[in-house]
């Protein structure tokens, strides 16, 4: 077997010598040319890491495992890569045949200003009160990034929260194939989420019910509420029980357009990706990764 190792910023080559264990395993650094130079891709860091190769992946077609090792680990959280020891423990069983890779999907933004540029993202995309913590996080040390940053750079703006004009228009597809289309009137929104995992922000569980199989995104919209209100609401995302509030509207589609009054920047994965107008959606089985049985 051939395995391909991928290493993100913090990381180093040492971080490989556990899975080297296995000495019929040939190693690479890096991305490999082609699908016949590896069997399989190693990534040893954090959702940015994987957001940036997503492209390539797509392309190779080639088994994942991530190795959680940065900032921000939703997408292996999201595989039950809770640890180094997790994902060690997944190519063994992999290297051994016991468990096979599993195609899943992943999202896809495009800007409406120029729709033939794609954008991959894997966990989570974001507009509104996100997006401007997570500009604010991506400023800090990446050791402070690591230890709760999301949190600290969204405390502030609690004092003081920004709302945005935004309007939704979703689609589905029936089985018949004919387009079930519904546009949602605009409100004034704190912040949307499009969910392909169920992971954001370090663990927050902004989309509980997501699923990375079923071919839709999870959409999670929150209205304006004064300060206290979103401080009392807030613990209650990392469970889950967010969707209980009456500011919270949650649903599925697999396709939906958001526009905004002002252009407004959209992140993914907890990148910047482009700004309002866009059109997201889902690419069905796009990647395959290596996880937990």
């Amino acid at each position: 077997m051939r395995a391909a190792a991928i290493f993100g910023l913090g990381t180093s080559p040492a971080a490989l010598k556990p899975f080297q264990s296995n000495s019929g395993t040939e190693w690479l650094e890096g991305l490999p040319t082609s699908t016949q130079a590896a069997d399989a891709i190693l990534i040893f860091g954090g959702d940015g890491t994987i957001h940036r190769h997503l492209p390539a992946l797509v392309r190779l077609q080639l088994p994942v495992l991530i190795v959680p090792a940065g900032s921000g680990n939703d997408f292996a959280r999201a595989l039950n890569l809770r640890s180094a020891r997790d994902s060690l423990q997944a190519w063994k069983d992999f290297e051994s045949g016991t468990i096979r890779p599993q195609t899943i999907d992943l999202g896809v933004i495009a800007p409406l200003s120029s729709p033939e540029q794609k954008h991959l993202f894997c966990c989570v995309a974001g507009c509104g009160l996100d997006a401007i913590a997570t500009s604010r996080a991506n400023r800090m040390p990446r050791w402070l990034r690591g230890h709760g940053g999301y949190v600290l750079s969204l405390l502030p703006l609690l004092l003081k929260l920004p709302a945005f004009s935004i309007r939704l228009s979703t689609s589905n597809h029936n089985v018949d194939s004919s387009g079930e289309s519904q546009s949602a009137p605009e409100k004034r929104t704190l912040l949307v989420a499009f969910a392909n995992t169920q992971f954001y922000g370090d663990g927050m569980r902004i989309a509980p019910n997501a699923d990375f199989t079923d071919g839709k995104l999870d959409i999670c919209q929150i209205s304006r509420m004064n300060p206290f209100e979103l401080f009392c609401m807030f613990p209650t995302v990392y469970f889950g029980r967010h969707l209980l509030s009456p500011k919270v509207e949650y649903s599925k589609a697999e396709r939906v357009t958001i526009d905004t009054e002002v252009p407004l920047d959209i992140y993914a994965d907890g990148e910047f990706v482009c700004q309002t107008p866009a059109e997201l959606s889902v690419a069905k089985g796009a990647l395959s990764v290596i996880r937990p049985a």
